[in-house]
Protein backbone atom coordinates (compact mmCIF):
# COMPACT_ATOMS: atom_id res chain seq x y z
CA UNK A 1 0.00 0.00 0.00
CA UNK A 2 1.47 3.56 -1.06
CA UNK A 3 3.08 5.64 1.88
CA UNK A 4 0.53 8.20 2.91
CA UNK A 5 1.15 12.11 1.69
CA UNK A 6 3.75 13.73 3.58
CA UNK A 7 3.13 16.83 6.09
CA UNK A 8 1.36 20.29 4.84
CA UNK A 9 3.01 23.46 6.10
CA UNK A 10 -0.77 25.05 6.35
CA UNK A 11 -4.02 24.24 5.79
CA UNK A 12 -5.42 26.42 2.44
CA UNK A 13 -8.77 28.44 2.55
CA UNK A 14 -10.09 28.06 -0.81
CA UNK A 15 -11.75 31.11 -1.76
CA UNK A 16 -15.18 29.98 -1.52
CA UNK A 17 -14.72 30.48 1.75
CA UNK A 18 -13.53 33.76 1.58
CA UNK A 19 -16.96 35.32 2.12
CA UNK A 20 -17.01 34.00 5.36
CA UNK A 21 -13.10 34.77 6.33
CA UNK A 22 -14.18 37.49 8.89
CA UNK A 23 -15.04 34.26 11.57
CA UNK A 24 -11.58 33.11 10.71
CA UNK A 25 -9.76 34.94 13.50
CA UNK A 26 -12.15 34.11 15.87
CA UNK A 27 -12.20 30.81 15.06
CA UNK A 28 -8.18 29.74 14.54
CA UNK A 29 -7.61 31.51 18.31
CA UNK A 30 -10.07 29.14 19.49
CA UNK A 31 -8.68 25.67 18.05
CA UNK A 32 -4.88 26.67 18.02
CA UNK A 33 -4.76 23.88 20.41
CA UNK A 34 -5.46 21.74 18.40
CA UNK A 35 -2.55 22.11 15.78
CA UNK A 36 -4.87 22.34 12.79
CA UNK A 37 -2.10 22.58 10.03
CA UNK A 38 -0.58 19.09 11.11
CA UNK A 39 -1.10 16.13 8.52
CA UNK A 40 -1.03 12.54 8.80
CA UNK A 41 1.99 10.86 7.60
CA UNK A 42 1.88 7.40 8.77
CA UNK A 43 3.43 4.75 6.30
CA UNK A 44 0.62 2.04 6.32
CA UNK A 45 3.80 -0.22 5.72
CA UNK A 46 4.06 0.08 9.72
CA UNK A 47 3.21 -3.15 10.85
CA UNK A 48 0.09 -2.81 13.11
CA UNK A 49 1.96 -4.04 16.54
CA UNK A 50 4.89 -2.23 15.90
CA UNK A 51 6.29 0.66 18.16
CA UNK A 52 6.48 2.89 15.29
CA UNK A 53 2.60 1.95 14.59
CA UNK A 54 1.38 2.79 18.15
CA UNK A 55 3.45 6.08 18.33
CA UNK A 56 1.49 7.12 15.28
CA UNK A 57 -1.31 5.31 16.13
CA UNK A 58 -2.06 7.67 19.22
CA UNK A 59 -1.10 10.78 17.80
CA UNK A 60 1.70 11.46 20.26
CA UNK A 61 4.25 13.10 17.88
CA UNK A 62 1.04 15.38 16.32
CA UNK A 63 0.20 13.51 13.22
CA UNK A 64 -2.97 13.28 12.42
CA UNK A 65 -5.41 11.64 9.73
CA UNK A 66 -6.89 14.39 7.60
CA UNK A 67 -10.62 13.85 6.77
CA UNK A 68 -12.74 15.36 3.81
CA UNK A 69 -16.03 15.48 4.33
CA UNK A 70 -18.89 15.21 1.11
CA UNK A 71 -22.48 14.97 1.43
CA UNK A 72 -22.59 17.20 4.42
CA UNK A 73 -26.61 17.96 4.15
CA UNK A 74 -26.49 14.72 5.61
CA UNK A 75 -26.93 14.94 9.90
CA UNK A 76 -24.32 12.06 10.44
CA UNK A 77 -21.57 14.71 9.13
CA UNK A 78 -22.51 16.52 11.80
CA UNK A 79 -21.45 13.76 14.39
CA UNK A 80 -18.43 13.56 12.98
CA UNK A 81 -17.38 16.80 12.85
CA UNK A 82 -18.51 16.89 16.86
CA UNK A 83 -16.86 13.44 17.64
CA UNK A 84 -13.09 14.45 15.88
CA UNK A 85 -13.48 18.32 16.05
CA UNK A 86 -15.34 19.69 19.06
CA UNK A 87 -15.57 16.88 21.55
CA UNK A 88 -11.46 15.57 20.16
CA UNK A 89 -11.94 12.04 20.95
CA UNK A 90 -9.09 11.11 19.43
CA UNK A 91 -5.79 12.86 18.61
CA UNK A 92 -4.95 11.13 15.40
CA UNK A 93 -8.00 12.05 13.27
CA UNK A 94 -9.79 15.41 12.01
CA UNK A 95 -11.88 16.87 9.48
CA UNK A 96 -9.97 19.03 7.72
CA UNK A 97 -12.08 19.69 4.66
CA UNK A 98 -16.01 20.13 3.05
CA UNK A 99 -17.48 19.84 -0.07
CA UNK A 100 -20.78 21.14 -1.67
CA UNK A 101 -19.82 24.76 -1.72
CA UNK A 102 -20.64 27.73 1.01
CA UNK A 103 -23.74 26.65 1.94
CA UNK A 104 -25.30 28.27 5.18
CA UNK A 105 -25.05 23.87 6.74
CA UNK A 106 -20.98 24.01 5.45
CA UNK A 107 -20.77 27.27 7.14
CA UNK A 108 -21.82 26.19 10.37
CA UNK A 109 -20.00 23.11 10.08
CA UNK A 110 -17.00 25.30 9.65
CA UNK A 111 -17.48 27.82 12.26
CA UNK A 112 -18.02 24.94 14.81
CA UNK A 113 -15.37 22.33 14.07
CA UNK A 114 -12.81 25.00 13.16
CA UNK A 115 -12.18 23.61 9.50
CA UNK A 116 -10.97 26.25 7.67
CA UNK A 117 -11.22 24.20 3.79
CA UNK A 118 -14.75 24.73 2.06
CA UNK A 119 -14.88 23.33 -1.45
CA UNK A 120 -17.27 23.21 -4.35
CA UNK A 121 -16.25 19.32 -4.81
CA UNK A 122 -13.92 17.45 -2.69
CA UNK A 123 -11.74 16.45 -5.54
CA UNK A 124 -10.82 19.83 -5.51
CA UNK A 125 -8.88 18.88 -1.75
CA UNK A 126 -7.96 15.91 -2.45
CA UNK A 127 -3.99 17.34 -2.33
CA UNK A 128 -4.88 18.17 1.49
CA UNK A 129 -6.97 15.04 2.64
CA UNK A 130 -5.61 11.78 3.16
CA UNK A 131 -9.24 10.19 3.61
CA UNK A 132 -12.75 10.74 3.05
CA UNK A 133 -16.22 10.44 4.29
CA UNK A 134 -18.58 10.62 1.36
CA UNK A 135 -21.94 10.43 3.09
CA UNK A 136 -25.06 11.85 0.24
CA UNK A 137 -28.72 10.94 1.20
CA UNK A 138 -29.11 10.26 -2.22
CA UNK A 139 -26.67 6.56 -2.61
CA UNK A 140 -26.83 7.32 -6.00
CA UNK A 141 -24.51 10.36 -6.20
CA UNK A 142 -21.67 8.19 -4.00
CA UNK A 143 -19.62 6.47 -7.36
CA UNK A 144 -19.47 9.75 -8.45
CA UNK A 145 -18.09 11.45 -5.37
CA UNK A 146 -16.13 8.04 -4.12
CA UNK A 147 -14.38 7.20 -7.47
CA UNK A 148 -11.79 10.19 -8.33
CA UNK A 149 -10.94 10.00 -4.72
CA UNK A 150 -9.99 5.86 -4.63
CA UNK A 151 -8.08 6.93 -7.63
CA UNK A 152 -5.65 8.99 -6.24
CA UNK A 153 -5.20 7.07 -3.41
CA UNK A 154 -7.45 8.37 -0.51
CA UNK A 155 -8.75 6.03 1.73
CA UNK A 156 -13.00 6.35 1.68
CA UNK A 157 -15.70 5.45 3.96
CA UNK A 158 -18.95 5.46 2.15
CA UNK A 159 -22.05 5.75 4.33
CA UNK A 160 -25.21 3.46 3.73
CA UNK A 161 -25.87 2.98 1.40
CA UNK A 162 -22.76 1.65 -0.72
CA UNK A 163 -24.22 2.61 -4.01
CA UNK A 164 -27.43 1.86 -5.67
CA UNK A 165 -26.46 -0.52 -8.53
CA UNK A 166 -24.02 -3.22 -8.01
CA UNK A 167 -22.06 -2.00 -11.04
CA UNK A 168 -21.15 1.20 -8.91
CA UNK A 169 -20.04 -0.81 -5.77
CA UNK A 170 -18.17 -3.26 -8.00
CA UNK A 171 -16.24 -0.12 -9.92
CA UNK A 172 -15.63 1.53 -6.65
CA UNK A 173 -14.08 -1.67 -5.09
CA UNK A 174 -12.00 -2.19 -8.64
CA UNK A 175 -10.82 1.39 -7.89
CA UNK A 176 -9.90 0.74 -3.96
CA UNK A 177 -7.93 -2.04 -5.08
CA UNK A 178 -6.39 -0.94 -8.10
CA UNK A 179 -4.87 2.26 -5.90
CA UNK A 180 -3.93 0.42 -2.51
CA UNK A 181 -7.42 2.15 -1.13
CA UNK A 182 -9.24 1.43 2.11
CA UNK A 183 -12.65 1.30 1.03
CA UNK A 184 -15.40 0.36 3.72
CA UNK A 185 -19.04 0.89 3.90
CA UNK A 186 -21.69 -0.24 6.68
CA UNK A 187 -24.94 0.26 8.12
CA UNK A 188 -24.44 1.26 11.99
CA UNK A 189 -26.74 -1.27 12.87
CA UNK A 190 -24.33 -3.96 12.12
CA UNK A 191 -22.79 -3.06 15.36
CA UNK A 192 -25.51 -1.68 17.38
CA UNK A 193 -25.67 -3.24 20.69
CA UNK A 194 -26.71 -7.11 21.09
CA UNK A 195 -26.46 -7.88 17.17
CA UNK A 196 -22.97 -9.25 17.92
CA UNK A 197 -24.63 -11.88 20.51
CA UNK A 198 -27.38 -12.47 17.93
CA UNK A 199 -25.20 -13.33 15.28
CA UNK A 200 -23.02 -16.05 17.56
CA UNK A 201 -26.03 -18.00 18.61
CA UNK A 202 -27.32 -18.37 15.14
CA UNK A 203 -24.00 -19.34 13.63
CA UNK A 204 -24.10 -22.29 16.51
CA UNK A 205 -27.27 -23.70 14.14
CA UNK A 206 -28.45 -22.47 10.97
CA UNK A 207 -31.86 -20.75 11.09
CA UNK A 208 -34.99 -20.83 9.32
CA UNK A 209 -36.13 -17.91 8.92
CA UNK A 210 -34.38 -14.32 10.30
CA UNK A 211 -36.94 -12.20 10.09
CA UNK A 212 -35.94 -8.00 10.47
CA UNK A 213 -38.48 -5.15 10.35
CA UNK A 214 -37.89 -1.66 10.26
CA UNK A 215 -38.78 1.80 8.78
CA UNK A 216 -37.85 2.26 4.86
CA UNK A 217 -40.54 4.13 2.38
CA UNK A 218 -40.07 3.16 -1.37
CA UNK A 219 -41.31 6.90 -2.36
CA UNK A 220 -38.40 8.22 0.05
CA UNK A 221 -36.60 10.62 -2.84
CA UNK A 222 -32.97 9.93 -1.84
CA UNK A 223 -33.28 6.39 -3.80
CA UNK A 224 -36.49 5.37 -2.48
CA UNK A 225 -35.63 1.78 -0.35
CA UNK A 226 -32.17 2.75 -0.75
CA UNK A 227 -32.07 5.70 1.95
CA UNK A 228 -32.95 3.61 5.03
CA UNK A 229 -33.45 0.51 3.48
CA UNK A 230 -29.72 -0.84 3.97
CA UNK A 231 -30.30 -0.69 7.67
CA UNK A 232 -33.04 -3.65 7.60
CA UNK A 233 -30.92 -5.52 5.09
CA UNK A 234 -27.90 -5.38 6.28
CA UNK A 235 -28.78 -6.38 10.12
CA UNK A 236 -30.48 -9.52 8.60
CA UNK A 237 -27.04 -10.46 6.52
CA UNK A 238 -24.97 -9.70 9.78
CA UNK A 239 -27.16 -11.54 11.92
CA UNK A 240 -27.12 -14.96 9.64
CA UNK A 241 -22.84 -14.41 8.86
CA UNK A 242 -22.96 -12.32 6.07
CA UNK A 243 -23.79 -15.01 2.85
CA UNK A 244 -22.87 -13.70 -0.56
CA UNK A 245 -26.27 -13.18 -2.41
CA UNK A 246 -26.96 -12.66 -5.79
CA UNK A 247 -30.36 -11.44 -5.79
CA UNK A 248 -32.27 -13.95 -8.26
CA UNK A 249 -34.15 -15.52 -5.25
CA UNK A 250 -36.07 -12.49 -3.82
CA UNK A 251 -39.62 -12.23 -4.11
CA UNK A 252 -41.41 -8.81 -3.10
CA UNK A 253 -44.84 -8.49 -1.89
CA UNK A 254 -46.48 -5.49 -1.35
CA UNK A 255 -49.44 -4.07 1.04
CA UNK A 256 -50.77 -1.83 2.63
CA UNK A 257 -47.39 0.84 3.98
CA UNK A 258 -45.25 -1.78 3.94
CA UNK A 259 -42.83 -3.83 1.37
CA UNK A 260 -42.21 -7.29 2.15
CA UNK A 261 -39.30 -9.21 0.65
CA UNK A 262 -38.09 -12.74 0.94
CA UNK A 263 -34.79 -13.87 0.16
CA UNK A 264 -33.60 -17.57 0.31
CA UNK A 265 -29.57 -17.49 1.82
CA UNK A 266 -29.37 -21.30 1.82
CA UNK A 267 -31.73 -22.98 4.53
CA UNK A 268 -32.34 -20.00 5.75
CA UNK A 269 -35.45 -17.54 4.53
CA UNK A 270 -34.91 -13.81 5.06
CA UNK A 271 -37.91 -11.70 5.36
CA UNK A 272 -37.19 -8.21 5.52
CA UNK A 273 -40.49 -5.87 5.93
CA UNK A 274 -39.40 -2.39 4.91
CA UNK A 275 -42.92 -0.12 6.86
CA UNK A 276 -43.27 3.10 5.29
CA UNK A 277 -44.32 5.14 8.69
CA UNK A 278 -44.28 8.64 9.68
CA UNK A 279 -43.57 8.32 13.48
CA UNK A 280 -40.43 6.96 15.43
CA UNK A 281 -40.15 3.17 14.64
CA UNK A 282 -37.73 0.54 16.31
CA UNK A 283 -36.05 -1.99 14.74
CA UNK A 284 -37.02 -5.71 14.89
CA UNK A 285 -34.79 -8.62 14.62
CA UNK A 286 -36.06 -12.27 15.22
CA UNK A 287 -33.98 -15.69 14.31
CA UNK A 288 -36.54 -18.84 14.87
CA UNK A 289 -34.83 -21.99 14.20
CA UNK A 290 -36.67 -25.70 15.17
CA UNK A 291 -35.88 -25.10 18.40
CA UNK A 292 -35.63 -21.85 19.55
CA UNK A 293 -36.95 -18.41 19.13
CA UNK A 294 -35.14 -15.48 19.68
CA UNK A 295 -34.31 -11.65 18.70
CA UNK A 296 -34.01 -7.90 19.40
CA UNK A 297 -35.12 -4.21 19.21
CA UNK A 298 -32.70 -1.49 18.33
CA UNK A 299 -33.85 2.08 19.01
CA UNK A 300 -31.92 5.27 17.63
CA UNK A 301 -30.67 6.03 21.07
CA UNK A 302 -28.79 3.18 21.20
CA UNK A 303 -26.61 3.86 17.92
CA UNK A 304 -23.34 5.65 18.13
CA UNK A 305 -22.15 6.71 14.68
CA UNK A 306 -18.86 8.09 16.03
CA UNK A 307 -18.53 4.28 16.83
CA UNK A 308 -18.65 3.60 13.03
CA UNK A 309 -16.50 6.30 12.15
CA UNK A 310 -13.36 5.39 15.10
CA UNK A 311 -13.74 2.09 13.30
CA UNK A 312 -13.04 3.18 9.70
CA UNK A 313 -10.01 5.66 11.24
CA UNK A 314 -8.69 2.08 12.91
CA UNK A 315 -8.67 0.18 9.73
CA UNK A 316 -6.79 3.25 7.50
CA UNK A 317 -4.06 3.20 10.43
CA UNK A 318 -4.28 -0.04 10.35
CA UNK A 319 -3.86 -0.54 6.92
CA UNK A 320 -6.30 -2.97 6.63
CA UNK A 321 -9.88 -3.18 5.08
CA UNK A 322 -12.12 -3.63 8.05
CA UNK A 323 -14.71 -6.03 6.43
CA UNK A 324 -14.36 -8.19 2.79
CA UNK A 325 -15.14 -6.19 -0.64
CA UNK A 326 -17.86 -8.70 -1.20
CA UNK A 327 -20.06 -7.61 1.46
CA UNK A 328 -20.46 -4.38 0.34
CA UNK A 329 -22.19 -6.03 -2.87
CA UNK A 330 -25.06 -7.92 -1.14
CA UNK A 331 -26.88 -5.53 0.23
CA UNK A 332 -27.51 -3.37 -3.00
CA UNK A 333 -27.96 -6.77 -5.13
CA UNK A 334 -30.71 -7.49 -2.85
CA UNK A 335 -31.87 -3.63 -2.61
CA UNK A 336 -31.62 -3.44 -6.59
CA UNK A 337 -33.36 -6.59 -7.00
CA UNK A 338 -37.36 -5.22 -4.68
CA UNK A 339 -36.68 -2.10 -6.33
CA UNK A 340 -36.69 -3.53 -9.83
CA UNK A 341 -40.24 -5.46 -8.74
CA UNK A 342 -41.78 -2.37 -7.67
CA UNK A 343 -40.69 -0.79 -10.66
CA UNK A 344 -38.00 1.29 -9.29
CA UNK A 345 -35.28 0.00 -12.18
CA UNK A 346 -31.71 0.83 -11.38
CA UNK A 347 -29.19 -0.92 -13.81
CA UNK A 348 -26.75 -3.45 -12.64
Amino acid sequence: MPTMPTPMESFTTRSSLAAGAHHASDTIELLQPLALSFAYTHDMHDPPGSTEHQHRRRGEDGHMLRIGIVGTENSHADHFVRHLNVDRHRPDARVVALAGGETDKNRTLATEGGIEVVADSISDVADQIDAAVVCDRDGGRHRANTLPLLEAGKHVFVDKPTATTTGDVRAMIAAARSAGAILASWSILRHAPGVEALRAKAADRTPSVITVTGPADPANPHAGLFFYGPHIVELALEALGNPTLNGDDVSVHRGHDVVTAIARAGGTQLVLNFVAGTGPMPWHVTVADPHDLYGTEITTDMLDHSSGLDRFVDAVLAGQAPDPHEQLVTPVTILAAVNNQLGRHTSS
